[in-house]
């Protein structure tokens, strides 16, 4: 029952959401080493370095910093992650910041690609090869089937899959739920009146 609810609800053609974003633009992350972190996303993920360069004097310690890492001409390199989208990381001093913890609040517990079903078996045989330890494939909705494992940084990674979209992965709508469904866990929370409901579900389909 639950994996036919979940099949309507991908296969809704009535989902109404405009976002006012355009996906993301670039995902920025921090590592000690450079050069081994370059080495992974290009050699191991497969995404290749588009751009490599040191932040300019001033924007680290100086006025102009805008939220860049307190340090300065510190290494900002570029990788393209598909879909016309990016992943940077920047390059902290070693031992001046403490390892994150991926589950403490406002941290990133981890980073999800989409990956097609032929690029997800290369992923494994390039994470065998580079004798990285990676757990999966798993099932983690109808339809979708995932692997995770670590970059040099400890950062968590997921290779998520669409078997059944071959090439052509669809990501909200693999996701995509009806307003009944989304209903019945938003009700769960605390202040959920009706009104709130109805503005927060208003782009779903129906049923």
């Amino acid at each position: 029952m639950a994996k036919e609810s979940a099949a309507r609800s991908r296969g809704a053609r009535k989902y109404t959401g405009i976002s006012a974003t355009r996906g993301v633009h670039h995902l920025a992350l921090t590592t000690e080493d450079m050069k081994t972190t370059t080495e992974f996303y290009v050699r191991v993920v497969g995404m290749p370095l588009v751009h490599a360069m040191k932040v300019p004097a001033g924007l680290g310690t100086g006025p102009g910093n805008r939220g860049n890492p307190p340090y300065e001409r510190i290494r900002h390199y570029f990788f393209d992650m598909g879909n016309d989208s990016l992943l940077a990381f920047f390059e902290i001093p070693a031992g001046a910041q403490p390892e994150a913890k991926r589950d403490a609040i406002g941290g990133m517990q981890h980073c999800a690609f989409a990956v097609t079903p032929r690029n997800l078996a290369r992923l494994r045989l390039r994470l065998e090869a580079n004798r990285v330890p990676y757990s999966g494939p798993i099932d983690i909705l109808p339809g979708l089937k995932s692997i995770y494992f670590h970059d040099p940084n400890g950062i968590r990674l997921e290779a998520c899959c669409q078997p059944g979209a071959r090439d052509r992965p669809t990501v909200v709508r693999s996701v995509l739920q009806s307003n009944p469904e989304a209903t019945i866990e938003l009700q769960t929370l605390k202040g959920a009146d009706a009104r709130w409901l109805r503005k927060m579900t208003a782009a779903l389909p129906k049923g």
